[in-house]
């Protein structure tokens, strides 16, 4: 993990919390999430949402929640599943918009991957497997990609349709596009998020969920 990746302990992130379907906080936590939220600037929509993006989620839920995440990244795999609470409890009132932004080697091969996987219909199920293995094709001395391809197509991607589809221009398009946002913002790091437009100081996953709940729940 280098500088750009936020450093997350397994304890801050709260995931057992989780386990009982409810996470409590005082009311100075929720004025403290309530206070972060009026104060952060919203930036230009056109920047955080593009056409090419891929969603999670109802496309037209009233809650946006951009991420720009890197496959590599090690702290947006510890928040894989902090997201997939948040949409099994809000299923219908908050999209995931996701971004690339590759900072790390083997990030773009990642990246085609998971854009093959969204052409033949399966994103979500390649993601999921992506960072369930990534600790094994990530290397920091080096990515070995045949183990991520391995992943994709224990889920069902078609190894051999998409080994031809992965230089797509449209796929480079998106990828360049992204990264293309990603300076004009400014992101250095990953996962950045930004709720409604306005992006989140990440402190903990515990408090990151609870940013996100009470957005849903102000809505």
């Amino acid at each position: 993990m280098n500088r750009r990746t936020v450093l997350i302990g397994a304890s801050a992130l709260g995931l057992a919390a989780f386990g009982g379907g409810a996470v409590f906080l005082t009311r100075r936590r929720e004025a403290e999430a309530q206070a972060d939220a009026a104060t952060a600037p919203a930036v230009d929509d056109s920047l955080l949402v593009r056409a090419h993006s891929p969603i999670l989620g109802p496309v037209d839920a009233p809650v946006t929640l951009v991420e720009f995440f890197d496959p590599s990244c090690e702290a947006c795999r510890a928040f894989h599943p902090i997201i997939a609470e948040i949409r099994r409890q809000f299923p219908t009132q908050i999209r995931v918009v996701l971004r690339y932004t590759l900072f790390h080697k083997g990030s773009d091969e990642a990246a085609r991957i998971l854009e093959v996987a969204r052409m033949q219909g399966k994103f979500e199920q390649v993601l999921d497997a992506i960072f369930e293995k990534q600790p094994e094709w990530a290397l920091h001395d080096g990515p070995d990609m045949k183990i991520a391809w391995q992943a994709a197509g224990a889920v069902g991607l078609d190894l051999a349709k998409a080994e031809t589809d992965k230089m797509f221009p449209g796929i480079t398009a998106t990828i360049n596009q992204d990264m293309a946002d990603v300076e004009a913002l400014g992101v250095n790091q990953t996962p950045t998020f930004y709720l409604q437009g306005k992006k989140l100081e990440i402190v903990s996953g515990e408090k990151f969920f609870e940013d996100v709940r009470l957005a849903i729940e102000g809505t």
